[in-house]
């Protein structure tokens, strides 16, 4: 608990007697003395001013977007019974112990009973798991000869999840994708019951309501709408030979974190897949799919089967991937049902002559826009997810 300070102090306290002893020198043996009784008061002062903090930490928001500033708050009750000595808070701050730094917040002397307040920005430039912790107050004699440390809080996970840009999602007639949409949806045959309407040249003979058609002085035609999109599956390709290099890796963790958003606020049942058994579904699909693409690495781990979903209506399969021979594409490319329509997103140059939908993420700005464009939309917002 001596700093080196009162280790210097000692042994030159130490020096002195002992040079006073062999030259016979009595102010060698004072300032020797002298030494001795500056440690020890230095060491019994930290020992009994050690304050009796109760410390609360509150980290908003709970979940941070990458790029954003959060916050730690630290709330103090003093618990002892007589004036607490001045402090430091210390608090390291980091994704592990090699790379932790420490906040280190002064707290002044507090009367029994108070209560006080502090705290420190928590930068979050990259996804990943933030732990912050444990919090510490240090007290230090007022010569800084000696030093005690006491925990008062344990560690805490700040989970920073990636960035998710709005995406339009494709309507049907809208967009080469709302093309392809379109052609399916009219080769499974008239959608919903949508009203009538009059007979105009070029209408099929069997869509003539002939009831109608009675009551009216002209032929009315039954009008059917479309059935639109309904279902939307994100498949993203964790493996480590998918991706050319980490940026890419972090492209498509975008990308995926950005369709499962935007795929969610546009209605649509959601589902995620990804490498480690996980398939996310349900309500809570986005949140849950921001969680697992805030702590996911590269992995050698085999992707959930990629198979027909039994939900109703037109479906889209996109697949997050930099490599068009790799097991997610492959399986999304044999799924055989008429209502889905498969989507590659590239990290990488395109190498699947054969696939017709394909969005360019080889950056993060051509992959919005290619999306937008393909989605037939325009709109480039950020969303803070």
């Amino acid at each position: 608990m001596l700093t080196r300070q009162g280790l210097v102090v000692l042994f030159a306290g130490a020096a002195a007697v002992i040079i006073g002893r062999i030259f016979a020198v009595i102010e060698l043996f004072v300032i020797g003395a002298a030494c001795f009784a500056a440690a020890i008061i230095a060491f019994a002062y930290v020992r009994l001013r050690r304050p009796r903090l109760q410390a609360d930490r509150w980290i908003h928001p709970s979940v941070l977007v990458a790029g954003d500033t959060g916050r730690v708050d630290i709330h103090l009750d003093q618990r002892g019974r007589v004036r607490s000595a001045a402090c430091v808070l210390c608090e390291r701050v980091g994704r592990t112990m090699g790379d932790a730094r420490v906040a280190r917040l002064p707290v002044d002397p507090l009367p029994r009973g108070a209560r006080s307040s502090t705290g420190y920005q928590l930068p979050t430039a990259l996804r990943g798991v933030v732990v912050v912790g444990p919090l510490d107050v240090e007290i230090s004699d007022p010569l800084g000869l000696a030093r005690l440390t006491t925990t008062i809080a344990d560690t805490a996970e700040v989970i920073v999840v990636p960035r998710a840009r709005l995406l339009d999602m494709p309507r049907l007639g809208q967009g080469v994708l709302g093309n392809e949409l379109l052609a399916k949806a009219r080769r499974l045959g008239p959608g919903e019951f949508h009203g009538l309407r009059e007979y105009a040249t070029g209408d099929e003979p069997r869509s003539i309501h002939w009831k109608s058609s009675a009551r009216s002085d002209s032929l009315m035609v039954k009008e059917h709408a479309a059935e639109g999109l309904h279902r939307c599956t994100i498949v993203f390709d964790a493996a480590p030979s998918a991706h050319r290099d980490a940026a890419a890796f972090e492209r498509g963790v975008t990308a995926a974190a950005s369709l499962a958003h935007s795929a969610v606020l546009a209605g649509l049942t959601t589902r995620f897949v990804t490498a480690g058994g996980i398939d996310l579904r349900g309500p809570e699909v986005a949140a849950n799919c921001l969680r697992v693409l805030a702590r996911i690495e590269p992995t050698d781990a085999p992707l959930p089967k990629v198979d027909r979903d039994t939900g109703e209506g037109l479906g889209l399969v996109v697949v997050i991937t930099g490599s068009a021979s790799g097991e997610a594409w492959t399986a999304a490319r044999s799924i055989l049902d008429p209502t889905l329509t498969t989507v590659l997103v590239s990290t990488a140059e395109p190498s699947d002559a054969r696939a017709r939908l394909v969005v360019d993420a080889t950056t993060e700005e051509a992959f919005v826009s290619t999306w937008q464009s393909m989605a037939g939309h325009g709109r480039l917002d950020l969303a803070g997810a």
